[in-house]
């Protein structure tokens, strides 16, 4: 989902604002710095006066004074600096102090939106959204192992769900761990109940914690956004389509809800292909097993996911259920 007119209005207000505080800042330190040194105030005024005709003189095609002109606001910045030097101030000490140096905080590099735009972009979208209030019940601190069973093993994995969980924990924190490393993508699988998304949303609080841009989709809303990009081209739609290629973690939740067919099928291969090129990470839950996955897909993403992707089996009963009836 794209950011409203009224998001984006004060998103850029917010960076407007960002910069009129950076030359506020600068502003105040030239006060001060020229109440310490008042030479170093009649220098930068010579420096401002010399610029002018320097100016003047290029646009009157007089090399031999252009070069007489740039000496001399050489030596009076370096007689600048000598001064600050003798006060312990430094030079960055008359700079804007942007928070993002690519754009110095204008949103935009050559007319596209900056990566701090971007992220500023999901981050609204993400405070917006559900998932922040489920992020702060569904985490690792409040993972309960007690609710899992020891006892009632499962004949495809001969594992009990306690075991499974515990694997599948161990799995996650080194998929966390390694994250900026290997690149990897996970692959949760099991019936329903069993704690697929909660396991998906506890990686997604570590990661966001640690400043990484994280998207969640349901299946059928992230092909949602394929067919918007495809069908309608406005920058909102394609803005949230590159999103999906260029944040540090895309998690794709329920895969096979969805209405299957050839589309979607050559959306998906192209989704997983993409990220994997771009060495983006990716995690994948559903109900299908690994049979069910190669049957609904096509065996290019069967492929692509059993050769780059780890697998987590969880197995049991549906949790939601039986802590309900306890």
């Amino acid at each position: 989902m794209p950011l409203s007119n009224s998001q984006y209005d004060s998103l850029q207000r917010e960076y407007d604002s960002r910069r009129l505080q950076a030359f506020h800042k600068v502003k105040d330190n030239k006060e001060k710095l020229y109440q310490k040194e008042p030479e170093i105030l009649k220098i930068d005024q010579s420096i401002a006066s010399l610029s002018i005709k320097h100016a003047e003189r290029l646009l009157e095609g007089d090399s031999s004074a252009i070069v007489s002109l740039k000496k001399s606001i050489s030596e009076l910045e370096d007689k600048k600096s000598e001064l600050m030097s003798n006060l312990g101030v430094d030079s960055s000490f008359l700079e804007p102090a942007f928070k993002c140096e690519d754009c110095k905080d204008t949103g935009y590099i050559n007319g596209k939106r900056c990566h701090c735009f971007k992220q500023a972009s999901m981050d609204i979208l993400f405070s917006q959204s559900n998932l922040k209030s489920v992020l702060s019940e569904e985490n690792f601190s409040k993972f309960n192992y007690d609710i899992f069973s020891d006892e009632c093993i499962d004949a495809a994995s001969n594992q009990s769900p306690l075991k499974a969980i515990k694997s599948a924990v161990i799995t996650c924190r080194n998929f966390i761990d390694n994250f900026d490393e290997k690149h990897g993508n996970l692959f949760i699988f099991g019936p329903t109940g069993v704690g697929k998304t909660f396991l998906s949303n506890c990686v997604a609080k570590e990661l966001l914690d640690c400043g990484k841009s994280v998207i969640y989709f349901s299946a059928f809303n992230l092909f949602d956004v394929f067919r918007e990009n495809a069908y309608n081209k406005n920058s909102d739609a394609q803005d949230m389509y590159q999103n999906i290629f260029n944040c540090d973690l895309l998690i794709i939740d329920d895969l096979g809800t969805e209405v299957s067919n050839s589309y979607t099928n050559s959306q998906l291969f192209m989704c997983i292909n993409e990220r994997i090129l771009r060495h983006k990470s990716t995690i994948i839950s559903t109900n299908l097993n690994l049979e069910g996955l190669r049957d609904t897909y096509t065996e290019r993403i069967f492929s692509r996911i059993s050769q780059k992707y780890d697998f987590i089996r969880l197995v049991g009963q549906d949790l939601r259920l039986s802590t309900r009836r306890a």
